[in-house]
C-alpha cells in the first residue's frame, strides 16, 4: 500500500500538468434578480449591511462553499466601510444546473493588525501611503490551507487572510505597476493626479485566479498603465504570484477585443494551470451613473502557454514591441447580454464582474456562475452627499429616470433628472443584483488538488482498505 498513495497523488498532479482544458458548448439555464436592499450577516444599519453582490465570485470545491465579495462600499471611497465578503448558499438542480434560493450564510470583516481595512480611499495630505484603504475586487480559497486570497485595487495589491479574515501576508506587487510620477517616484493610492506610470485609478488587480495546485496565483490589471496607453490602451497585463515566496515572476499582455468605453477585465477563473476563462466588459448598461448604450460583456478562453513574460518589457504608448506575443484568446465562449431578466426590464446590467466555475452536472457539464455589482445602489451629487436610487425597469432608461433619496430613507426625494421633488411607488426598487447560471462542457477541467489533510484523509482511507482486502484474503 505504501506505493498507492504517493501514485494517487501524482495522478492529480499529472492531471493538472495537462494542457488540453477546453470549454465548449456553454447554455444559459436561468437567472436570479436579487433584491437590492438584501442584507449581509453583520450588525448595525441596514444601509451599511446592504450585500452589494458580486465583484468576485468563487466556488470552493474541496467544501462545496460558494464566496462573493464586493468591493469598497457605497459611496466610491468617500464613506467609511469596513470590507467584507459573504459566502452564500445556492441551490443547485443537478440534472438541468438550474439556480435558485440564494442565502447569505456568513460575513466576515476584513482586518489587518485588528484593525479594519476601510473601503475609504487614502487621504488627503497622504495619498502616498495605502495606509488601511482596502478595496477587494476578487477572491479565491487557497487550496493548500483554506486561507483567502483577495486582490485590491488601491495598491494594487494582493493578500491573504486566514478564514477569520485576518491578514496573513501580503504579496509584493511589481514595481511596474504600482500607481507613480515616473519623474519622482512619489506613488497616488488615492487617484490619477500627479501620476503617469503604472495602474490608472480604480483599475488595478480586479481579476484572480489560482493554480489547482495551489502554488501560483494571477492578478489582472483591470486596465492598460497610464504608460501604457491608459484608458486607450489596447493591453492589459496578467501578473503571475509565487504562492511560495509571494513575489511575481511573470507578466504577460492580455490584448482587449476592441478600446474605449471604459473596457477592461473583471475576473479570471483557472481551467488548470496556465488556462484560464477571462470576463472583458464595457461600461455599458444598466447601472448606477451609467450610459445604458451598447452593453457588451463577454467570456473568453486565454492560454499563457506560449506568450511572451514580460515583465522586464515596457508596452510604450499601448504598443506591443516587436516580437512580443501576448496571451492566445478564443473566439467568445459566452456573451453575457444575449440572456435578460424581465425583472430588469430585460437589460443588461452594466457591472458584470463575478464569474466562476461551479460542482458537476449529472450530465458531466459544468455549472458556470456570472454575477453583477450593483454599487449598492447609490449615487453622490457634486459635493460628495451620497444618495440611494430607485429605479422603474420598465422605464426606458431606468437611471435617468430614477429617484434619488436621502441614504437610508424614502421621503425627500427627488429626481435624477431635472430634481423636481418626487414620491417613490412601490414600481420602484433598488438596483437588483443579478447572477446567471450556465452549463458548458469543460474537457480536462481540474478545479483544485486536495488540501493536504484531504490527501491525508485519502491516504487513510487506502490504508484501510487495504488492510480490509488482506483480511479478507486471510480468512
Amino acid at each position: 500500500m505504501n506505493l498507492r498513495i504517493p501514485l494517487a497523488v501524482a495522478a492529480l498532479g499529472l492531471a493538472v500538468a495537462a494542457h488540453g482544458q477546453t470549454v465548449t458548448g456553454a447554455t444559459f439555464v436561468n437567472g436570479l434578480a436579487l433584491d437590492g436592499g438584501l442584507l449581509d450577516r453583520t450588525s448595525g444599519s441596514n444601509f451599511d449591511r446592504r450585500v452589494g453582490f458580486f465583484s468576485g465570485l468563487f466556488y470552493d470545491r474541496i467544501r462545496g462553499d460558494w464566496w462573493g465579495v464586493s468591493d469598497r462600499g457605497p459611496g466610491g471611497g468617500t464613506i467609511s466601510y469596513e470590507t467584507r465578503i459573504n459566502r452564500f448558499t445556492l441551490d443547485v438542480n443537478r440534472a438541468t444546473g438550474q439556480i435558485s434560493n440564494f442565502q447569505v450564510a456568513q460575513t466576515i470583516k476584513f482586518t489587518s493588525g485588528g484593525q479594519a481595512l476601510n473601503g475609504l480611499a487614502p487621504q488627503a495630505g497622504s495619498t502616498n501611503v495605502l495606509g488601511r484603504s482596502f478595496d477587494p475586487e476578487a477572491i479565491v480559497i487557497n487550496p493548500l490551507n483554506g486561507n483567502l486570497l483577495v486582490s485590491d485595487e488601491y495598491g494594487p495589491s494582493l493578500i491573504e487572510f486566514n478564514r477569520s479574515g485576518q491578514e496573513v501576508r501580503r504579496f509584493v506587487a511589481p514595481a511596474n505597476v504600482i500607481p507613480r510620477n515616473a519623474a519622482t517616484g512619489v506613488p497616488n493610492f488615492a487617484s490619477d493626479a500627479g501620476n503617469t506610470a503604472g495602474k490608472a485609478s480604480n483599475r488595478g488587480f480586479e481579476g484572480l485566479a489560482i493554480s489547482p495546485d495551489g502554488r501560483y496565483a494571477y492578478t489582472t490589471l483591470q486596465s492598460a498603465m497610464l504608460d501604457e496607453g491608459g484608458s486607450a490602451g489596447r493591453f492589459t497585463r496578467i501578473i503571475k504570484f509565487d504562492m511560495a515566496t509571494g513575489e511575481a515572476v511573470a507578466q504577460f499582455a492580455y490584448e482587449f477585443v476592441r478600446t474605449g468605453e471604459g473596457r477592461g477585465v473583471s475576473e479570471l477563473v483557472a481551467l488548470g494551470n496556465d488556462r484560464f476563462l477571462i470576463l472583458e466588459r464595457n461600461n455599458r448598461g444598466l447601472g448606477i451613473g451609467a450610459t445604458l448604450g451598447t452593453a457588451d460583456k463577454n467570456v473568453f478562453q486565454i492560454d499563457l502557454n506560449g506568450a511572451t513574460d514580460i515583465k522586464s518589457i515596457s508596452l510604450t504608448g499601448g504598443v506591443l514591441p516587436p516580437g512580443v506575443v501576448p496571451v492566445s484568446k478564443s473566439a467568445q465562449i459566452i456573451d453575457l447580454d444575449f440572456n435578460t431578466l424581465v425583472e430588469l426590464g430585460n437589460k443588461s446590467p452594466e457591472k458584470w464582474e463575478g464569474l466562476a466555475i461551479g460542482p458537476q452536472l449529472d450530465n458531466g457539464t459544468f455549472l458556470i456562475l456570472a454575477g453583477s455589482d450593483n454599487d449598492y445602489s447609490v449615487t453622490q451629487d457634486g459635493s460628495g452627499t451620497q444618495f440611494d436610487v430607485w429605479l422603474r425597469m420598465t422605464d426606458g432608461d431606468p437611471y435617468n429616470a430614477s429617484i434619488q433619496c436621502p441614504l437610508g430613507l424614502t421621503v425627500g426625494c427627488f429626481r435624477t433628472t431635472g430634481g423636481a421633488p418626487a414620491t417613490l411607488t412601490a414600481e420602484y426598487k433598488l438596483l437588483p443584483g443579478v447572477l446567471h447560471a450556465y452549463t458548458a462542457n469543460i474537457s480536462g477541467y481540474v478545479g483544485v488538488v486536495p488540501e493536504p489533510s484531504e490527501v491525508s484523509l485519502m491516504a487513510i482511507g487506502l490504508g484501510l482498505l487495504g488492510l480490509g482486502l488482506r483480511r479478507q484474503r486471510r480468512a
